[in-house]
Parts: C-alpha cells; structure tokens; sequence
C-alpha cells in the first residue's frame, strides 16, 4: 500500500475516534433544538411580566388541580396590576385590599392552606392569586412536585389560583421592595404552546 493511502486511512481513523457519540435524548433541553413549550410542560401557563423592566420575563405557574376557576382565553388580564398582598402569606384578611381589588394577588406559601389562601385574596377582590416562595432557596429541583389541592374545607373559590415555580417569587418581591414599587403588571395568560424553548423570554436564573 502506497504511503498517500496509509495516510489518508489514518486520517479517517482519527475522525472516527475524534467524533463524539451522543447518546438518544442526551441534553435535549440544553441544545434547544426546536423544542416547544407544549413537549415537555403539560398543564402549566405562563405569564409576562411587563413593567418594571428588570423583571420583564415570561414567567411559568402551576393552576390549582380541583379548585377555583380556570386560566383561559376567556380569562384574560392585561396589564393588571400582580400586588405582593399584606401580610404575604395571606392567612388572615389582607390589609392592602384597595391595591389588590380588580387585581392579581401575589401570596406566599406557607402557614395556611392553598384555598384558604384563595378565598382570602377573593375577599379582598381579587380577580386571580398567584402562590410563590418568597425564600430564595437555591434550589428549585422539587418545585415540581407540588400540587395546589382542595383541603376539603369546602370553601367557595370561584378565582383562579397558581403557584409560580422556582426562585421567580424571591426575585419579584425583592425587586418591587427595591423600586419602592407595591405592584408588578402582567399580562396573564400568555400562548407558550408552540414556541420553542430557545426563543421564550425566560428569566436567566431559570434552568429547565
């Protein structure tokens, strides 16, 4: 065999070695190869963050499971106000209610439960509660994990409740506290379902 063809093998033999082999489904949701909202989020609803800037992302919250209404076209707030209620965990009447009447609620999770939470943010008047951790914990690996369920206190509900995944709560309230701001405004729901993961405006501490 001639030396032009030894070296031409030799060179094919390191591209083989040199060429990487991926396994099925490795990193998907790191190279964001066209994947859609709908593929991997199954029943979850996003919402925008419009004013102030510094917290001007798509943000993704969990409806309650068998409680309160639904989110939907036919629910739909622009530019509402999304009021951080006083006291924050909401477990007892809300101070600030002239804030939070025609508006969203922003609830801290904890001391009560989740539709009682809701029916106190109702009977402030407002349209929606969103329930968040106001803890930065660090770690967000279970939010997954948890459901907004009927603690069979049989009371009536008739807003839409969510919990809103992560470290997101943490960041909005400390920001508003910043800006001496009582309010975000949202626009709530925002169509996700076929826009892949690569061109939602996620915010950056976010690792899906």
């Amino acid at each position: 065999m001639c030396l032009k063809h030894r070296i031409l093998i030799l060179s094919c033999f390191q591209i083989l070695i040199l060429a990487p082999t991926a396994l099925p489904g490795a990193n998907d949701l790191h190279f964001y190869d066209g994947t859609s909202a709908a593929d991997i989020i199954s029943g979850d609803v996003f919402f925008e963050i419009v004013d102030p800037p510094e917290l001007r992302y798509s943000y993704r919250i969990r409806p309650a499971k068998d409680f309160g209404a639904t989110f939907n076209d036919s629910l739909f707030f622009h530019e509402a106000l999304l009021v951080p209620t006083i006291p924050l965990h909401s477990c007892s009447d809300i101070v600030n209610q002239e804030d939070i009447v025609g508006h969203i609620a922003l609830s801290e999770r904890g001391e009560c439960s989740f539709v009682y939470k809701a029916a106190k943010a109702q009977q402030a008047g407002a349209r929606a509660i969103i329930i968040t951790e106001f803890i930065d914990k660090g770690d967000d690996s279970l939010d997954h994990l948890i459901e907004m369920v009927d603690d069979k206190m049989e009371l009536d509900v008739n807003i839409p409740a969510a919990f809103l995944l992560g470290r997101s709560g943490a960041t909005i309230l400390r920001t508003l506290k910043r800006l001496h701001r009582r309010a975000a405004v949202i626009n709530l729901p925002v169509n996700m379902t076929h826009k892949p993961i690569n061109k939602m405006n996620q915010p950056p501490w976010i690792a899906w």
